[in-house]
């Protein structure tokens, strides 16, 4: 609980702090090097691999940071009855398990989630030894911004 008490005792100093002056990605930093991290993982979807590469190397000039694609090991979703988003392809099931226990592995002190699916960053989260925190959603369809079904009128009339 020690861990609990720093971690939400951190988080409310730097948002009294730099309210509205930092953006997310200072954030995550200056929370690690509050706490000490050293090191940090991603975990990443691979339709996300571009901007969690540029995620990463914005990271790696004040930490080690370890990055792990969603598709870690390419197993066929064939062999686990999963459909394919194309019926006529190989598609490789995603191992958000997998992924974060790489991770563990490598003694990652903070995860970061890049875009994985819904139900992929909870079994992230789940099995993460380490805090996780999500620096991106995935929302295919609003470019990666889930709010941005209530500030349209369009899409808060479908929902």
């Amino acid at each position: 609980m020690e861990e609990n008490r720093r971690i939400l005792a951190m988080a409310s100093r730097i948002e009294a702090e730099h309210y509205m002056k930092m953006t997310r990605i200072q954030e995550v930093i200056k929370f690690c090097q509050e706490m000490g991290y050293e090191k940090l993982g991603i975990g990443f979807c691979v339709g996300l691999s571009k901007e969690a590469k540029e995620i990463a190397a914005i990271f790696e000039s004040h930490f080690k940071v370890h990055s792990i694609c969603c598709k870690i090991c390419g197993v066929d979703k064939r062999e686990y009855e999963i459909p394919n988003v194309k019926p006529e392809r190989y598609e490789a099931a995603c191992n958000p398990v997998g992924q974060v226990k790489y991770l563990n592995k490598l003694g990652t002190q903070l995860n970061i989630i890049v875009g994985l699916c819904i139900g992929h960053d909870m079994l992230f989260t789940k099995y993460s030894e380490a805090p996780v925190t999500t620096l991106v959603v995935k929302d295919r369809v609003l470019a990666h911004n889930p709010l941005g079904a209530i500030y349209s009128n369009y899409w808060r009339r479908q929902l």
